[in-house]
This record gives C-alpha cells, sequence and structure tokens, in this order.
C-alpha cells in the first residue's frame, strides 16, 4: 500500500510524468487499436469471434524479425509481414474459418483457440521460446530534463500503424470489395441476392485481418519483444476495444484502444508493471458487465 500511495504521490508532485504515460498509452493503444480493428472486421462480417487473434499479431512479429536476421531492412519487413500474413490467413480461412461460419458460437470458439493454440507450439518449436526483438539503431528524445523520454523507433511505429490504418479506412470507404465487406456485415442474405459472392467477401475479410494483424506484429517487435506464447496478451485487448467500441465503429474502437493504452500505462505506473495484465483482464469483465447492464435497460415489455 505503500508503495501505491508513493506513486500516487509521485504524479502528484511531478505533473509531467502524467504526460509520459499518456504518451506512452498512446503508442502501444495505437498497435491495439490496429488489432481490434481487425477483429471487429471478422466480428461483424463473419460473425467469428477469432481467439487466434493475438498469435496472428506475434507471427507477423516473427516473420519480420526473422527477414531482419536475414538482412532485410525492419521497416520493409512490415509490408512483407502484411503479404506473408495474407497467405496464412487465406490458408487457414480455406481449411478451418469457411468450415464453421455457418455453425454456434461454441464451434467458432473451439476452432480459432485450436489454431491459437497450434500456431503459439509452431512459433515456439521453430523459433524457440526466447523474447525477441529488433533494434533500429534510432536514438530516443528527451523532453523536460529528462521525465519524458521519447524513442525515435516508437514514433515510426505510430506513424506506420497511423498509415496503414487510413489506408484500410480508404479501402473499406471507396473500393468496391470495401464496399461489399460493408453490405455483407449489415445482412449477408441481402448481399447475396444483389449479387455479391459472400464466400470471396468472407474469404478476403478473413485475410485482410490477418495481414493487419501480421504488420501490427512486425511493428510491435521494432518497439517491444515478442514471444510464442504472447498473443493471448494482444488478444484480450482487442477483445476488450472492440466490445467497448461496438462493431463497425471505427472512431469508437480507434479512441478504445488509445484509451485502454493509457489506462494500462496508469495502472503499471500505480499498482506495478505485473498487475498490467490484470488490468486488461479486468477492463474485459467491467465492459462486458457494462454491455449486459446497457442491454436490460434496451429491453422493452411488448404489451
Amino acid at each position: 500500500m505503500e508503495q501505491i500511495l508513493g506513486n500516487l504521490g509521485l504524479l502528484l508532485e511531478f505533473p509531467v510524468v502524467n504526460l509520459k504515460i499518456i504518451i506512452d498509452g498512446v503508442m502501444i493503444g495505437a498497435l491495439f487499436a490496429l488489432a481490434a480493428y481487425g477483429l471487429a472486421m471478422v466480428w461483424g462480417v463473419m460473425n467469428v469471434k477469432n481467439l487466434a487473434q493475438g498469435d496472428f499479431v506475434i507471427a507477423g512479429g516473427y516473420i519480420a524479425w526473422w527477414l531482419a536476421g536475414l538482412g532485410v531492412p525492419a521497416l520493409l519487413g512490415v509490408p512483407l509481414a502484411f503479404v506473408v500474413m495474407w497467405v496464412i490467413g487465406w490458408v487457414i480461412y480455406k481449411l478451418v474459418i469457411t468450415r464453421v461460419i455457418e455453425r454456434d458460437l461454441f464451434t467458432s470458439l473451439l476452432a480459432t483457440f485450436g489454431i491459437a493454440i497450434m500456431m503459439a507450439q509452431l512459433l515456439n518449436l521453430m523459433f524457440g521460446s526466447d523474447t525477441q526483438s529488433v533494434n533500429l539503431g534510432y536514438e530516443t528524445l528527451f523532453f523536460f530534463d529528462g521525465f519524458v523520454d521519447v524513442p525515435i523507433a516508437k514514433l515510426i511505429g505510430v506513424c506506420m500503424a497511423a498509415v496503414l490504418a487510413t489506408c484500410v479506412i480508404v479501402f473499406m470507404k471507396y473500393s468496391r470489395m470495401g464496399q461489399a465487406i460493408r453490405a455483407t456485415s449489415q445482412d449477408a442474405r441481402a448481399a447475396r441476392v444483389l449479387g455479391i459472392d459472400t464466400e470471396k467477401v468472407y474469404a478476403f475479410t478473413f485475410s485482410l485481418n490477418a495481414a493487419i494483424c501480421g504488420a501490427a506484429g512486425a511493428i510491435i517487435v521494432m518497439v517491444w519483444v515478442i514471444q510464442p506464447f504472447y498473443g493471448i496478451t494482444y488478444a484480450i485487448r482487442a477483445f476488450v476495444i472492440v466490445t467497448a467500441a461496438g462493431l463497425g465503429n471505427l472512431p469508437g474502437v480507434i479512441a478504445a484502444g488509445l484509451g485502454i493504452g493509457a489506462l494500462e500505462q496508469y495502472g503499471s505506473h500505480i499498482f506495478g508493471i505485473g498487475y498490467q495484465q490484470a488490468i486488461a483482464v479486468l477492463l474485459l469483465l467491467l465492459v462486458l458487465v457494462f454491455r449486459m447492464i446497457q442491454q436490460r435497460r434496451s429491453r422493452q415489455v411488448l404489451k
């Protein structure tokens, strides 16, 4: 308790520390939001709750890390991870996901949970269980007499995440496939009547989600560390963000991602880094309870 009170006192005594926490939270929250947007697409279009979402992120990070070991420039690993994970996502869809789209919720959860376990074990066998990262060698910027530090690598990562998110938004809004995805998410049966190949839309959506996660993982390995079994940490955060923001609400996904990133940073500063994962789980429980209460209030009694 004394340590918690001391950490709270530090925030009050040195307000600039709050700025550092918010900056760190926004940086990591931007990557959370990127992975969550892919989950929102799959959930909204296909009604599949992808428990392997975080493992897609970690796989993308290992692809970029492996390419960097071969001499490929680290920044080039982001688009390459995007392409490779697109192919992997398409294969997984054809082998597994296409068989569970029309099934019940439990079946889709079980299938994607199996995919998550398989991917984590494969990554562990291929690359080992040690944490890995890619050192870009960039300097760190210091402000306010060194109280606030902003690594240039993190700035580049956030900028790349923003560019990718912008490209996805433009694609979804103006391309024919993007319009088909939005139409299918609203009413798949009506979309089929209008001549939209929903099977193609499903395959494209799942592949795009995997690719987005791969790019996010390639950015994460440049600014943090990855490990084969870290996928659950990103999966939980993605579910928190999507549940809080709602399906199809991109501004809400971005706001929720940035907010959760900041809350986690505050929580880890006050309670300790060991409680960071617990904070994510607590946020998920609070969001679920809030949604349940909200749905009960919206019900109307039939007369």
